[in-house]
């Protein structure tokens, strides 16, 4: 039985890793913050599974994580844990810099304190691209991070590959475009989305305040992309992949996909754009190429778009009626 370690556990990708994992018949630790309450509506199922436990850990203390290894013993890290909020990022640049960026350092220096071979993937980001000099961007396409977010995860990209090379380490970097589901937080703009429309189709809020509605993203759904982690790390030699769609739809686009699941198709009266929701340096369009990790992993996309964006709006739909 292998054994996986997940950092990020209670978020949308870790919760969608284990329960992937597990359905290869691993034995998953997933690594939480010690908080006084727990927030584990992603993972709330996985607690009574006699193959998965909760560990305490925090990637803002290095002595955690090696007692995370120490007491798990995995074959396999993946680290989804950050402040993985784009425009919060602005509002506390020094701890998402912390934690997303020099987080990734003492994972890795844990594990090669460690001494053990582990298989590390990290979770890198399209963030990385910002003001893409590249359209679709690969993985020799330049980085132009336009957020303190961005900034942070190409740093946590760059510390992975280089101890790689210094130490010989298997380490990988994902680099995934968006993708977004129903355990998505609302924080998010897609589950505001998702969460609005339901409200407004249950006659709780008649409208929804939004930022920039022209901006660009290559989206997909996250139990897809959590596939193309493992892949990596079944690989004999490690490498960076891009996992996206290669297809770009605005926000725009979301909201008629969005709203079409309550039977609403003119949405504008239910929009308010609201300047306060802009960030300081936008991100028009972002768009990947994964055509590498089609070629190598045999990894393609497997749920269209306007599936995925229906069941998140149902999900929210069902969650409010009670």
């Amino acid at each position: 039985m292998k054994t996986a370690l997940i950092t990020g556990i209670n978020g949308q990708d870790g919760s969608f890793m284990a329960d992937f994992l597990l359905n290869k018949g691993y034995k998953v630790y997933g690594m939480e913050r010690r908080a006084s309450v727990k927030i584990r509506e992603n993972t709330k199922h996985l607690e009574n599974n006699p193959n998965f436990e909760f560990i305490i850990g925090d990637l803002s203390d290095q002595n955690s994580l090696l007692r995370c290894l120490k007491t798990t013993n995995p074959s396999e890290v993946y680290n989804f844990a950050a402040q993985s909020f784009v425009g919060e990022s602005w509002n506390t640049p020094e701890q998402t810099s912390d934690i997303t960026g020099l987080g990734v350092l003492r994972m890795l220096e844990a594990i090669r304190e460690y001494g053990e071979p582990i298989k590390f993937y990290q979770a890198s980001s399209s963030e990385m691209f910002g003001r893409m000099v590249e359209n679709p961007a690969k993985e020799t396409t330049p980085f132009y991070p336009r957020s303190p977010y961005g900034v942070a995860k190409l740093y946590g990209h760059w510390i992975t590959k280089n101890y790689r090379e210094s130490y010989n380490m298997f380490n990988v970097s994902g680099i995934l475009f968006n993708h977004e589901s129903e355990r998505r937080g609302i924080e998010f703009v897609t589950r505001k989305i998702t969460d609005g429309v339901a409200r407004i189709a249950l006659g709780l809020q008649d409208t929804i305040e939004l930022g920039n509605l022209d901006a660009g993203r290559d989206w997909g759904y996250a139990p897809d992309y959590v596939e193309a982690a493992w892949l990596m790390l079944q690989q004999d030699t490690p490498d960076d992949y891009v996992v996206a769609t290669g297809v770009t739809k605005t926000i725009r686009d979301f909201l008629t996909a969005a709203f079409r699941e309550v039977n609403i198709d003119d949405w504008s009266k239910h929009v308010v754009v609201n300047p306060k929701f802009f960030r300081p340096a936008e991100v028009e369009v972002l768009r990947g190429d994964a055509t590498k990790a089609e070629d190598l992993l045999g990894w393609t996309p497997k749920t269209p778009f306007e599936q995925w964006v229906g069941k998140m709006v149902h999900n929210d739909f069902t969650r409010l009626q009670g």
